[in-house]
């Protein structure tokens, strides 16, 4: 089998073990932020769940949506939970076609710190828009991955995108 290493993935996993850092989490913050400050890099807020772009994305429109209950257990999320974040996820795929035109997607979860969660006190679940070739030497050989929008701008489509799409979301 052949591996392939990301090794500045483990720059940001070590940043998250940091000592020095606030106990205050990171997702029970954002949510208090508002969708129409493109800092807070926040595309919808629902009732049970909140839509956001990954800080430390993929790829460009790589979005998660997650329950504002902060809870680590994925069995504990309700079925209104479960309702909700399905539904978001969906309105996350319509947006991205809409403005990315992706050929496919990943969408799922990394359950606790072993499982790849890099914020594993606080369940999320990550849409990634994929396209055909979108893995190239770069990140294997250099150790960067480009990505051609910068962040605030993803923000600003995608939450114009959301808005056109499904109207107002601020719960």
């Amino acid at each position: 089998m052949e591996k392939m290493w990301s090794p500045w993935r483990s720059q940001y996993i070590d940043s998250l073990n940091d000592k020095d850092k606030t106990d205050a989490c990171v997702f029970c913050e954002k949510q208090k932020k508002d969708c129409d400050i493109p800092e807070s890099l926040l595309i919808a807020k629902n009732k049970l769940t909140f839509t956001i772009l990954n800080l430390y994305p993929y790829n460009n429109g790589h979005l998660m949506v997650i329950p504002y209950r902060h809870t680590s257990d994925f069995l504990s999320l309700t079925t209104e939970e479960n309702s909700e974040i399905l539904l978001e996820l969906q309105k996350a795929k319509r947006i991205l076609d809409e403005v990315y035109h992706p050929e496919g997607f990943n969408i799922g979860a990394n359950l606790g710190k072993v499982g790849g969660a890099g914020i594993f006190e606080h369940l999320h679940f990550h849409i990634v828009p994929r396209w055909n070739g979108d893995t190239n030497f770069m990140p294997v050989l250099g150790e960067v991955k480009i990505l051609s929008q910068d962040l605030l701008d993803s923000q600003k489509r995608l939450r114009a995108a959301y808005l056109q799409l499904f109207g107002s979301s601020e719960k």
